[in-house]
């Protein structure tokens, strides 16, 4: 068995389906469902019907995308890869229907649901590739069938989890917008400089409101805060790379010196209580674990929060900018006079 799962490249392992796959899947959310938002956003304020068409067809191409790009990480060969997305399809669809205050509610599984069901029909595809002389016949049977099997069986019960969950998340940061606001911010913005994809997890839960905003906000403190207390390291070509790129370029050395790790830490902390707390700042699914980011956490704040007046542009600004270089920069002043950080910690090879 070991060496048929060599011979067809079928390697399981925790990093290859939660950080390889879910990196493609993320680029799969941003290709599609993020994209159709923005042109939907720009229907809103130009009327243009060709906006409101993109927009229709990016966000109904979800489901069957995201299979693709996680099989494609996965190394499916072609056949499995153009099979896997009526499967991932399938699993993004199927919902679970329940009762929520009296009231029949319909919740599909998501971005979760394709997800799981693409690397079922990926590795099971993978497994019969070529096994066989009708391989053009069996293999997308086999790929989509298993896929689709799968959601039918796992996905109501994902369905229901990813709803309760994004609904717990979201309800109690209305209640706890402090406590709350800087856990949210805290926990998202690592996981976006982690190898592991936030957008992804922000679209998978469905974060939204004010959560939202405060997970934004942790993603731009790590993004901006990472790119600020580095310059004298990395200059003008670290701030782009990091400020309008990723924070996950420092996980290396991160993983040599987790102290660094604190000043943007503590950083998002403070901005997503400010930002759930005092200005209501919100954002919604993939969005609001993009940070900064081709500036699209900041974008996505913009679309999602409906009050816009001068107390939002004032957290906007705060909370997105000018608070994760300033209260970084501040903590990372006196880190280095204790001497935890060095000159030299945060040097990237660009």
């Amino acid at each position: 068995m070991k060496a048929f799962l060599e011979r067809k490249n079928i390697r399981p392992s925790l990093k290859l389906y939660f950080i390889d796959a879910m990196g493609q899947m993320a680029l799969a959310l941003f290709a599609t469902l993020l994209m159709g938002t923005i042109f939907s956003t720009l229907y809103t304020y130009t009327s243009f019907e060709f906006f409101k068409t993109v927009s229709s067809y990016a966000q109904g191409a979800t489901g069957a995308v995201l299979g693709i790009a996680v099989a494609n990480a996965l190394k499916a060969p072609p056949l499995v890869l153009c099979s896997v997305g009526a499967a991932s399809l399938a699993g993004y669809q199927i919902s679970a229907v329940f009762m929520i205050n009296g009231v029949e509610k319909t919740v599909s599984a998501g971005p979760a649901g394709a997800f799981l069901c693409a690397i079922v029909a990926a590795e099971l595809g993978k497994a019969v590739f070529k096994e066989t002389k009708i391989d053009i016949i069996v293999t997308p049977t086999v790929a989509i069938c298993s896929g689709v099997a799968f959601g039918l069986l796992v996905c109501p019960a994902i369905a229901w989890l990813m709803y309760w969950l994004g609904s717990f998340i979201n309800t109690a940061t209305v209640m706890q917008p402090i406590l709350m606001g800087a856990i949210v911010s805290v926990v998202v913005g690592i996981v976006l400089t982690l190898p592991i994809s936030s957008a992804a997890l922000c679209a998978m839960i469905g974060i939204s409101g004010i959560a939202g905003g405060a997970a934004a906000a942790g993603c731009c403190a790590q993004m901006v805060g990472f790119a600020v207390i580095s310059f004298s390291e990395n200059r003008w070509g670290g701030l782009v790379a990091q400020g309008l790129g990723t924070s996950m370029l420092q996980m290396g050395n991160i993983t040599k010196k987790p102290i660094i790790w604190l000043p943007v830490t503590l950083t998002s902390a403070i901005t997503g209580a400010l930002s759930a707390a005092v200005f209501g700042l919100e954002c919604t699914g993939v969005s609001a674990g993009m940070g900064t980011c081709g500036l699209v956490g900041p974008l996505g704040v913009i679309s999602a929060t409906a009050d816009k007046g001068w107390i939002f542009w004032l957290g906007f600004v705060l909370c997105l900018f000018v608070l994760p270089a300033i209260l970084s920069s501040i903590f990372a002043s006196i880190m280095k006079k204790t001497g935890w950080i060095k000159k030299g910690d945060m040097k990237l090879e660009l």
